[in-house]
């Protein structure tokens, strides 16, 4: 969302779709020329990006593209996955992994190593830091409003770690929430105290059954993609307060929106997204 209320939307041609908080006037924003991901605003209004192909990018109010990472530490990104900027300024994003790309995603979940990292751009500099790593897949991220803590999902690992930015915990890590019952996607802060969570898919038996089993898990990721596991149709969305209760449970079986891989609250309504609907969902708010 704008200061003006309207949704932006990734698409998977490379396009960034703008529209209003309805769904009407839809148009064309950018384009990247990768696969854009996580979105979110800088204090001055441009488009921060997460593209999975692309890196870390910023697009103005007009729609130029500015690339403003790829690496960190000589290790490219492969999969720059969730993006958010903190009140100070400070973007925070995450690289899936730096083995697979957004194509082979499946392979990385498979493999069960991690891959994945929590890092940091610093806009006045252009410096890029690594905050944690190894990470099993890291997915979404979100700064606590008032900038006291970062959180970044373990997709792999079905749990939302926590860094502490400031305080006396400043440079320390925990869990803030773990076992979770399905996959966990992205994540945002709804910028008062509640945490919004999706979970794109629910547990799957088999793949829980193959992690203490390197060499099953290496046979799986040898078949083709049409027989190995895939996300079913159900829908998932979870509020965690900022200690990471859950508070609100949101579930339909039936999956009318399915495999809900963001979530924002803008007003009195949230917005789902989702790799595989051609829709934005959309749901008022417990």
């Amino acid at each position: 969302m704008d200061v003006e209320g309207r949704v932006y939307a990734g698409m998977v041609d490379g396009r960034i779709v703008r529209m209003n908080r309805d769904g009407s006037g839809a148009h064309d924003f950018a384009h990247t020329a990768g696969r854009p991901l996580g979105l979110d605003f800088d204090p001055a209004g441009n488009l921060i990006v997460a593209d999975a192909d692309q890196g870390l990018l910023s697009i103005g109010p007009d729609g130029a593209v500015r690339h403003l990472a790829r690496e960190e530490g000589g290790r490219p990104f492969r999969l720059t996955d969730d993006v958010d900027v903190a009140p100070d300024g400070t973007i925070y994003f995450s690289d899936a992994s730096d083995r697979f790309g957004l194509a082979d995603y499946v392979l990385d979940l498979l493999e069960h190593r991690a891959n994945g990292r929590l890092l940091s751009y610093h806009p006045p500099s252009g410096t890029v830091r690594a905050l944690m790593h190894p990470l099993h897949f890291a997915n979404g991220v979100a700064v606590s409003p008032d900038g006291v803590f970062v959180l970044v999902v373990e997709t792999a690992r079905y749990r939302v770690m926590r860094l502490w930015l400031e305080g006396p915990r400043r440079g320390e890590s925990d869990i803030f929430i773990e076992n979770l019952p399905g996959f966990p996607d992205g994540i945002s802060s709804d910028g008062e105290e509640i945490f919004w969570l999706a979970l794109v898919s629910p547990r799957d038996r088999l793949v829980d059954r193959l992690l203490p089993r390197p060499y099953l898990r290496r046979l799986l990721a040898r078949l083709p993609r049409a027989l190995q596991p895939a996300p079913s149709r159900y829908s998932m969305v979870l509020g965690l307060d900022r200690n990471g209760r859950v508070v609100h449970n949101l579930q339909d079986p039936e999956g009318g929106f399915a495999q809900i891989s963001s979530v924002e609250r803008h007003a009195d309504q949230l917005y789902f997204g989702s790799l595989v609907e051609d829709a934005v969902g959309r749901l008022p708010a417990p």
